[in-house]
């Protein structure tokens, strides 16, 4: 290339600098500001160019194939956001990319993720999901999915190879060829996405259905709280088909961010006000049930028929009542997971436990496939479960989905209240007595997160590591003697009364994490409330520890 073509790149003409856009713990994720249809444009080609580059059997796909994508219902997802310099219209960007891919783009609409990738997957062809998930409304992203599933950890090197390729060949076309002007938008500006096609979500629908056939939620009143998740109606027709009445609250036309990890006094306040005006208006509630923004992530509380409070159940202890209920051999969840399982009756069949994200919870679930389990789950602290296998219950089966669902766990727990005859506050209460909370800090620089976490692990002696965490973890504040550190997935800390701190920096966003585990939920309320304290808590005496 000629020194007057370079001097008039792509590369050369943009007006700011660019913002590379990495993998997370699941898909990639970003601030609106960074997300120019440029940068979202180049990593999805890079991951279509990848795929095609692999056999059917590794999840390969093929030029002029169908490639499916869906869409959440952030503005920026499918619109231009004044606020956020004017970025947006990321499903415009992947739509380019599957077309330039050489394949045909098909718009299954604004669904939840799980949808999306079921229906995909049924017909072994790729898709993207174009969702920031639960992270807050100034940041977006999207996740890919092969035609065999998730993509895996280990695909995450060679396709950022492939980026680079990719960058360069797109930074070095003369100005002129390109697709996109200075501020790494479309030259076209505004386009329109293909027309919906709605059987995707039908599929879903029927999916649940079908397998619960022949059982009822009949008698059941449910709050559907709406806010703004792409799964809001279709949850409500899903739970109405089976019989239930269901009251409809908080619906938001502004997107709201909901972390079913990390639901606050405040988010269960509104929740309770919900359920309150709904008692009122429609009779007393059994449950209020959520999702977070694609619908992947489940929100699941049940409400005392005395008090009428409600009370929330983590994810990782939905978890275990829905595996209970599948009648699971195999069960595989990250480490940061409530560790009642371990003293309850799916001890004997929880694999090895794994780093935190879906793909590696998938990763062990195809390990225990291939050691002969039948009945495979898995499920993350969030609540999203995944199935490895399929499961057949009544005569009916449900065929496997390998990405973080929504529905199964809503559905799994309200039925599994159903068949014993009990509400689900007193089917939780079965549950080993082990009580966990997940708290975050947010806006928390990541380099320094890792630093912490480099700081208390090895090649530092052990003794002297327990040592220096004892500073931060002490007496003082209710902490008995640390015995042990867990170091898959940050630091977990283990102490001599059974007690849990877990420190982990996020995968998606700038946010320092703490997920603790007592033997009363007032006490794990206790240790997560220490953890992230303002200004002087331990994981901020922890930043200036590493920052001094």
């Amino acid at each position: 290339m000629g020194v007057a073509t370079k001097m008039d790149s792509l590369r050369s003409r943009l007006n700011y600098e660019p913002q590379e856009l990495g993998f997370g713990t699941s898909g990639r994720r970003g601030k609106v500001v960074d997300l120019t249809q440029l940068e979202v444009y180049l990593n999805a080609l890079a991951e279509l160019e990848y795929l095609q580059s692999l056999s059917p059997a590794e999840g390969g796909i093929q030029r002029g194939d169908p490639f499916y994508f869906a869409l959440d219902l952030r503005p920026s997802s499918s619109e231009f956001v004044s606020q956020e310099q004017g970025r947006g219209e990321l499903a415009q960007a992947i739509v380019a990319a599957i077309s330039d891919a050489g394949m045909q783009a098909v718009n299954l609409g604004r669904i939840p993720t799980p949808a999306l990738a079921s229906f995909a997957l049924s017909r072994s062809k790729g898709s993207i999901m174009v969702t920031g998930s639960h992270i807050p409304f100034d940041r977006n992203g999207y996740k890919t999915n092969s035609s065999r599933g998730e993509l895996l950890k280990q695909q995450e090197a060679p396709i950022n190879e492939q980026v680079k390729q990719v960058r360069k060949r797109l930074y070095e076309q003369p100005w002129e060829q390109s697709r996109f002007d200075e501020r790494g938008m479309l030259k076209g500006g505004h386009q329109s996405l293909p027309v919906e096609n709605g059987e995707a979500r039908s599929a879903y629908i029927d999916r649940f259905t079908n397998f619960f056939s022949g059982s009822s939620l009949n008698g059941k009143r449910l709050l559907v709280y709406q806010h703004s998740a792409v799964g809001r109606d279709l949850l409500v027709e899903i739970l109405e088909r089976l019989g239930a009445q269901v009251v409809k609250g908080g619906r938001s036309e502004t997107f709201v961010p909901i972390d079913t990890e990390n639901i606050d006094a405040a988010q269960l306040a509104v929740i309770q006000a919900l359920a309150d005006e709904a008692a009122a208006s429609s009779g007393p509630l059994h449950a209020v049930v959520s999702t977070d923004g694609d619908s992947d992530r489940p929100l699941v509380l049940g409400v005392d028929p005395v008090t009428r409070r409600v009370q929330f159940f983590g994810g990782d202890l939905l978890g275990m009542v829905v595996a209970e209920y599948l009648q699971a051999d195999a069960v595989v969840l990250p480490i940061s997971c409530n560790d009642a399982i371990d003293r309850g009756k799916l001890a004997p069949v929880v694999e090895p436990k794994t780093r935190i994200g879906s793909p590696f919870v998938i990763a062990g679930m195809e390990a225990a496939l291939k050691k002969g389990k039948k009945r495979v789950c898995g499920w993350e602290a969030n609540g999203g479960f995944l199935t490895g296998s399929p499961i057949t219950r009544n005569g009916a089966t449900l065929q496997p989905l390998p990405t973080r669902d929504a529905g199964l766990p809503i559905l799994g727990a309200l039925f599994a209240a159903e068949q014993d005859g009990l509400s689900l506050i007193d089917l939780f209460a079965r549950l080993p007595k082990r009580f966990s909370r997940a708290a975050l800090l947010k806006q928390f620089p990541r380099a320094t997160a890792l630093k912490i976490v480099g700081r208390f692990s090895p090649p530092a002696a052990g003794e002297a590591i327990r040592k220096d965490l004892a500073q931060f973890f002490s007496p003082a504040l209710g902490f008995d003697s640390i015995i042990g550190v867990d170091y898959t997935d940050g630091v977990r800390i283990l102490f001599a009364n059974g007690e849990v701190a877990h420190v982990r920096p996020s995968g998606n966003a700038d946010e320092l994490r703490i997920y603790a585990v007592a033997d009363t939920q007032n006490r794990a309320d206790a240790i997560a409330a220490l953890g992230i304290e303002e200004p002087a808590g331990i994981l901020r005496r922890m930043e200036k520890a590493v920052e001094g």
